[in-house]
């Protein structure tokens, strides 16, 4: 049997209370809500709650509430549950955030939605800083189901949605990704008897589709490069938008929301206006044009539209595609633009003809700072398609 000393006794219980009372052991809930809006204040919005509870390294928001920036109204949530938090270097990391389910309704219509989640948050211990630690990031947010009803019957819905961001390990840059699929939309519900007939002529009844998107962006010059924006339905095609900007910074994303606050606080809505206006003016010249693509890829709508339209005119579609070829260079022959008249009659023509894609590029031999391209709008707008590269493609 082992014996101990009553001064050893002391020593061993003093250091085990002071192991389990230590606040390096005890989360707080307050500093975290003030840190969560410090870094929120930056993206927009601020979060408000009832009470905080902590149990653990699990901290939960009741009668929660955000204020999305620039709006008076509050949106209330409820019960935010945050699992797995942790503090680091002055900040917190949180495993998972939990929020309620939706489900609203008002004057006939219902909002439901389910699984509502962010994993591998991080918020920064210092939101001043124009770093990428100074944000708000999560690694992952996703949605289970939403639907839309009306008198119980289901015109919307989408069955999954995920986003997803990754920061590279040198914290200069990050990645992200977006898709939304099983997208459903209910359009016989429609009363308007001229939208109803060209809703079941043109086949879109009901539609069935997705949303996906990724991209990048780099903290130094602030460079976005959305490689693909697509919005994808059965039946009808691929809308794809791609594009590269420079100069969307930390401080550029800060200005644009204290403009926001301000144009809030200022109680002249139509001096704010102007005021916001000019601001926003100043703001924009700071950025800088890169690269741009849209891109349609047919799935059957084009040849459907046609037949209406020309169904609509009193003649055949074949008819119809016949008239916009020859219509085409004498709309575009008044804005002054010869080489871009040539390609996008071309390009018409040939899609037109066969229905698979069309393709504007627009890619300057240099980047072209936003006031050059105002100046270019303002001045000789017929000098943009050359200033900006432009160039029309069609079934490539």
């Amino acid at each position: 049997m082992t014996h101990y000393s009553t001064k050893a006794r002391l020593l061993i219980a003093g250091t085990a209370l002071s192991v389990f009372a230590s606040p390096a052991f005890a989360l707080d809930g307050q500093d975290l809500l003030k840190k969560i809006n410090a870094a929120m204040a930056v993206q927009g919005g601020k979060l408000t709650a009832e009470s905080i509870d902590i149990s653990g390294s699990t901290v939960t928001l009741k009668g929660t509430r955000v204020s999305p920036v620039a709006t008076p109204e509050e949106l209330t949530i409820g019960t935010v549950t945050m699992d797995g938090v942790e503090e680091d270097a002055g900040g917190y990391s949180i495993d998972k955030v939990t929020f309620p389910n939706i489900n609203a309704s008002s004057e006939g219509t219902t909002v439901t939605a389910t699984d509502l989640t962010l994993s591998g948050v991080t918020v920064p211990a210092d939101a001043t800083t124009a770093s990428l630690d100074s944000l708000l990031i999560y690694e992952k947010a996703h949605s289970g189901p939403v639907n839309v009803s009306v008198g119980g019957k289901t015109i919307f819905a989408i069955a999954e949605t995920n986003a997803t961001t990754d920061v590279a390990d040198d914290d200069t840059s990050l990645d992200f990704a977006f898709d939304m699929t099983g997208i459903k939309a209910d359009l016989s519900i429609v009363d308007d008897a001229q939208s109803k007939e060209a809703i079941n002529a043109l086949g879109l009844t009901s539609l069935d589709g997705k949303i996906t998107m990724k991209g990048s962006w780099t903290q130094n010059d602030g460079t976005v490069d959305v490689e693909e924006y697509a919005i994808d339905f059965d039946k009808v095609g691929s809308l794809n938008l791609a594009f590269s900007l420079s100069g969307y910074t930390i401080d550029f994303i800060k200005s644009a929301q204290e403009t926001a606050k301000a144009m809030e606080a200022n109680a002249n809505k139509e001096e704010a206006q102007q005021a916001a206006n000019l601001a926003m003016l100043g703001l924009m010249q700071r950025l800088t044009f890169n690269s741009a693509q849209i891109r349609f890829e047919d799935d059957g709508i084009t040849t459907k539209a046609l037949d209406y339209a020309g169904k609509t005119q009193n003649t055949t579609g074949p008819q119809m595609a016949q008239m916009i070829k020859a219509m085409t260079p004498l709309v575009l022959a008044q804005y002054n633009v010869p080489e871009l008249q040539n390609m996008l009659s071309q390009a018409v023509n040939s899609f037109l003809d066969k229905p698979e894609s069309f393709t504007v590029d627009a890619e300057p031999k240099n980047p072209v700072p936003f006031p050059m391209l105002m100046g270019a709008a303002m001045g000789a707008p017929n000098t943009l398609p050359q200033v900006l590269g432009v160039k029309v493609s069609a079934n490539d």
